[in-house]
């Protein structure tokens, strides 16, 4: 869809409208009427705020507008900076360092926070802001009514307590993702990703020297990445307890500066950090309080802008940063600003792949790699690699490891070193392969006042030439290994994995660690050079008439023939009933057929419409029967006289029946009558309707018809 200037809808000139309300049209609204905007899709009660209220009638929540808590409100003062965020009663701190983190990007800044915006006449009473959302950009509108206990907001607000901003991107995101408490914990990358439409990624800060990692981040802020670290707290317990050096565990810390100075003929290099508390500060060397500022000229101070001040900012040295942080957080609006080296390499021509996809229990849901039987059943997407890079990559995940090599001296030996060697003939691989970079995101983690996030990852297989394009099956799996991986499963929004390939024909296999776990999700591609991504799934294909065409035993015709000389009408025909009598009696009694499934299988027939069953058709269908029952026995392990979804649609393989996974969930939900699991009786009718289908389809003459395919046409008949 396209709007009436041409740029698609979800783009972020033409975002989507969240829940359909147009900023324009209800700020218009407002001002012809003169009456503030009151948002009804996200009102100003308990259910926003999503958490038990306080018994304390003193600390009872209120919602205020910004001139009813500050008589001199603005939503913005003069410029937007970090210290314009701090953090309320909630714990989203991951957001809100984020947020800090964008504010020194104003190229970034003013996609989330369109300009214009004002307290001042015209006012209205509604604001919007934009965020990335799985491929899309969302534009959500808010009225400015904001939760206050005790005279003061309850959730972020400005360190100047006067700046209304911060708090309303708090509210919009709020919104977006059902209430405020669904903001309570988080990954810092969830955030950086919706403000900026970026790749997230996690680098350990012990896999660099602190001099490298320094440069790598420079490097990253000029690029435009957003950045930010944390302490990792080995338990619960640990999570928000205050360092003797005044730094809080598990807790999020925006990256805003990086600076070099000079002490005496030392050299110091620097991180510039923020609390988003707007307190609680640092307080070991090159903090505020420390006496190494005491060294350097006044106009160094001025150039560094230090501001010795309780807001939550303060700086480190790299030694000490790499000493004491663990994780530094990256996202890049272009997976160029992930690389390492001079910040003023040109972007190469990256080409992005999407595709939405969903996990459903019983039919995509297949779970991790120990589950061999389901593992194939996981949403298939081919990726199709044509061509090598046009030049090097400068990075890989891979390398990462060598980067401390940097500050080792060249020995000018003549001879190369067995680890040169391995090094040398990897980047001569290299330069013949594709760089792509893989995310996998799944959606709706945060509903219902809760944060839910599965365990997920996926795996990429290199597919042979004579596999290509079809839905692989579980034989393929047990006899091939991925050549990519995003490692271990984790429970968050998203993972990803930077790969070189050979070009070729792929498939990504996303998956959650357990089957039968239900979910939407979001995959992306960035790659070097032009891809294809697409789902791998079957096309729906017939075989069953030469998989059931079994001979019919001596013993059964001689149970026809006695049954028929005894109860076929004048007409040598037997009934329904009589029918229903006579398969039940070769059938294991817990398979036993009721009358009404006997019906459809007579009318599955050739039977120009007639109620009943000659003695050849009788037998051709009681063999059909004895296979079907084989069939279901075999695939039915538990021995409980039912098939879970997933046992059904091998079992529909072993019939001779290829289906594809939408075909697959419509089967279920019509013959399954709501059970968790199919019986045989359903199973029987299933295979019936399906063979008269395929037969239909099989004698259409329509090309319209045929150029819809078989897919198009079961899933419109099997709803009839």
């Amino acid at each position: 869809m396209t709007s009436s200037n041409g740029t698609p809808v979800g783009s972020f000139e033409n975002p989507i409208k969240f829940r359909d309300q147009d900023y324009e049209t209800l700020r218009a609204q407002g001002l012809k009427s003169k009456k503030l905007f009151s948002d009804p899709t996200f009102p100003a009660e308990k259910k926003s705020i999503g958490m038990p209220e306080d018994p304390s009638p003193g600390k009872a929540i209120t919602w205020k507008r910004p001139k009813d808590i500050s008589p001199d409100a603005v939503f913005v003062e003069g410029t937007t900076g970090t210290t314009d965020i701090c953090q309320g009663q909630l714990g989203d701190c991951w957001l809100l360092a984020a947020l800090s983190a964008l504010t020194i990007h104003p190229s970034l800044f003013v996609k989330v926070v369109p300009s214009n915006q004002s307290l001042n006449d015209p006012y209205a009473g509604i604001f919007r802001f934009r965020f990335w959302q799985y491929g899309e950009w969302v534009e959500v509108v808010v009225d400015d009514r904001l939760p206050v206990r005790e005279g003061r907001l309850l959730f972020s607000y400005s360190n100047t307590r006067n700046e209304f901003w911060s708090a309303l991107v708090e509210k919009a995101y709020a919104k977006l993702v059902g209430s405020y408490a669904s903001l309570k914990g988080g990954n810092i990358s969830e955030g950086m990703e919706d403000f900026t439409g970026g790749i997230a990624r996690s680098v350990l800060v012990s896999s660099r020297t602190p001099q490298v990692l320094w440069r790598s981040l420079t490097a990253a802020l000029s690029r435009g990445s957003l950045l930010s670290s944390f302490i990792q707290a080995c338990n619960s317990r640990e999570v928000g307890k205050v360092t003797a050096d005044g730094l809080v565990k598990g807790h999020a810390y925006a990256i805003t500066e990086t600076h070099k100075v000079k002490k005496g003929s030392e050299e110091v290099l620097l991180l510039r950090l923020r609390n988003p508390w707007g307190f609680i500060e640092y307080s070991g060397p090159w903090s505020d309080k420390g006496n190494e500022w005491n060294s350097l000229d006044a106009s160094e101070k001025q150039q560094i802008e230090l501001k010795i001040k309780e807001d939550g900012e303060f700086w480190i040295s790299a030694d000490d940063f790499s000493r004491i942080f663990n994780v530094v957080e990256l996202c890049s609006v272009s997976p160029d600003s992930l690389e390492e080296g001079d910040a003023s390499a040109s972007p190469g021509g990256w080409v992005i792949s999407e595709h939405k996809g969903s996990w459903v229990p019983g039919f995509s849901a297949g779970g991790s790699r120990r589950y061999k039987k389901s593992f194939w059943k996981n949403p298939q997407f081919q990726l199709v690699l044509r061509e090598q890079d046009q030049e090097d990559s400068e990075d890989s995940e891979e390398e990462e490891d060598d980067d401390g090599d940097e500050d080792k001296m060249d020995e000018g030996n003549e001879t190369m070193s067995s680890n040169e060697k391995k090094r040398a003939e990897k980047q001569k691989k290299r330069a013949k392969q594709c760089t792509v970079l893989v995310e996998l995101l799944q959606k709706n983690g945060r509903q219902n006042d809760q944060i839910n996030f599965m365990y997920i990852a996926f795996h990429v297989y290199k597919v042979p030439l004579e596999q290509t394009g079809i839905c692989l099956d579980s034989n393929f799996f047990m006899s091939n290994r991925p050549v990519g991986r995003s490692g271990k499963y984790k429970a968050q929004r998203g993972v990803w994995k930077k790969l070189r390939l050979d070009p070729g024909n792929y498939i990504i296999v996303g998956s959650t660690f357990r089957p039968d776990k239900a979910g939407e999700f979001f995959v992306r591609i960035f790659s070097k050079i032009k891809n294809t991504l697409g789902t791998n799934d079957f096309n729906c294909t017939f075989s069953y008439l030469p998989v059931m065409a079994a001979p019919v035993s001596p013993e059964d015709q001689m149970r026809v023939e006695s049954t028929f000389n005894k109860k076929s009408n004048p007409d040598g025909r037997l009934n329904a009933k009589e029918i229903m009598k006579l398969f039940n009696s070769v059938l294991d009694q817990k398979y036993h057929l009721p009358l009404e499934t006997v019906r459809q299988i007579i009318f599955g027939m050739n039977t120009k419409g007639r109620s009943t069953l000659n003695r050849k058709q009788a037998q051709t269908l009681m063999s059909d029967l004895r296979s079907l029952q084989s069939i279901f026995v075999q695939y039915d392990e538990d021995s409980s006289g039912t098939m879970s979804p997933f046992e059904f649609s091998v079992a529909l393989d072993a019939v001779g029946m290829k289906c594809d996974s939408s075909v697959m969930q419509l089967l279920s939900e019509r013959f399954v009558s709501g059970e968790p699991h199919m019986n045989f009786h359903c199973f029987v009718s299933c295979i019936t309707r399906l063979r008269k289908l395929f037969a239909l389809y099989e004698s259409e003459t329509s090309e319209e018809v045929k150029n819809r395919g078989i897919n198009a046409w079961l899933l419109q008949f099997l709803t009839v």
